[in-house]
């Protein structure tokens, strides 16, 4: 045991001394990460804020205006134009100068004061519809609130048959940032840990080195491992790095334990960092190993981990192949432990998938490493 620890090591530090003379790749593993926090957590948003609004006001009455502000007052929207009819709101939608159009009928008021029910049209351009949908749950919610207080200013009752109570947990102000950010982790891990490693083994016979190392008595468990380790150390300072520029760029917390934390991040490392080894185990080339590794990392970690869109949504087929992504797990894992504060009795199914997808890729690498020339 002390001999394979020793010729471990031995490996490690070889590696370890190649990746400090690589300074691209100490920018890559170092400086990507703040970048993607940057740019993801600030460009990425699903948040609406002062949408510019187009309003065509037939009423003229202290009810229409009033409405008018109550929307321009909030930080959903901003009245950017005023028209005299709906007919000109379609080369604005074309224009992308508003993203909606209210419509206040005349009577508006008149009927405000008689109790009745009074409508007004919203049009919404559709072009981007989670932008649309956003828009209009928040109007939903404006009109709600104007209704409400009508009624307590009427002396009536200000409870409807049906009144929901609503109270966000973990996200109240429903922030993008801490939705994305979490995500942001394992999404830098994958692409970044599988890039690296992939290089490892391809550089090796490209340089001819691997004849060097075949003649040494260092065995194919020793090579994997030694070659994996500075990259596991390395891979929990980028999960540090991501973890703590969320939480001082966007306040996100860390509401579970930071031990759970470093387990998850380690399985996940095991998994990804297994990957990248396998692929230039296999390719024996680092141009070739590159491409791989970019396609087999970032797709199935953008698109089917959960991280931007919910796996639920997406057909069966691409539910079934999300299964054997690692990035899916450990967004779940995240997103539990820093938001809501999730303990070892709810994200241990995740845990046991990584640590199974791990072992059977790191298994498959050592296998697909053979101590000969071919």
């Amino acid at each position: 045991m002390s001999a394979f620890l020793v010729r471990t090591s031995a490996i490690a530090r070889k590696e370890l001394l190649h990746f400090l003379r690589d300074y691209q790749a100490i920018y890559l593993a170092l400086g990507m990460p703040l970048v993607l926090v940057i740019l993801f957590g600030y460009a990425v948003t699903f948040d609406v804020d002062r949408a510019d609004l187009a309003v065509v006001d037939q009423d003229h009455t202290p009810a229409s205006r009033h409405l008018v502000a109550s929307l321009n007052a909030s930080d959903t929207f901003r009245v950017a134009t005023r028209l005299e009819s709906a007919g000109g709101v379609e080369a604005l939608f074309r224009r992308g100068a508003v993203k909606a159009l209210v419509v206040i009928p005349r009577g508006f008021g008149r009927r405000l004061e008689r109790g009745e029910s009074a409508d007004f049209q919203l049009l919404l351009d559709g072009a981007d519809g989670t932008l649309a949908r956003t828009i209009l749950g928040y109007t939903a919610g404006i009109t709600q609130a104007e209704t409400l207080e009508r009624l307590r200013q009427a002396g009536l009752s200000a409870r409807l048959p049906l009144e929901p109570r609503v109270r966000t947990w973990y996200n109240p102000r429903q922030r993008s940032a801490l939705f994305i950010v979490p995500g942001l982790v394992a999404f830098v891990l994958a692409i970044i840990a599988v890039l690296l490693t992939a290089l490892t083994v391809a550089r090796e016979w490209e340089r001819g080195s691997m004849e060097q190392l075949f003649s040494t008595p260092v065995g194919r468990l020793s090579v994997v491992l030694g070659k994996l380790a500075p990259y596991v150390a390395l891979g929990f300072l980028q999960m540090l790095l991501v973890v703590v520029a969320g939480a001082w760029l966007f306040d996100v917390p860390l509401r579970g334990s930071f031990l759970l934390l470093i387990l998850a991040t380690a399985l996940f490392l095991f998994c990804v960092l297994g990957q990248g080894l396998l692929i230039s185990v296999i390719t024996k080339n680092q141009q070739v190993a590159t491409q791989v590794g970019a396609i087999s990392a970032l797709l199935p970690s953008l698109l089917l981990s959960g991280f931007l869109f919910p796996i639920e949504n997406m057909a069966w087929p691409l539910q079934w192949i999300a299964r054997i992504v690692p990035a899916r797990y450990m967004i779940s894992c995240l997103r539990g432990i820093l938001l809501q504060g999730r303990g070892l009795d709810q994200i241990w199914p995740d845990l046991l998938a990584m640590a199974a997808i791990g072992l059977v890729i790191v298994l498959a690498a050592t296998m697909r490493f053979k101590r000969r020339l071919d």
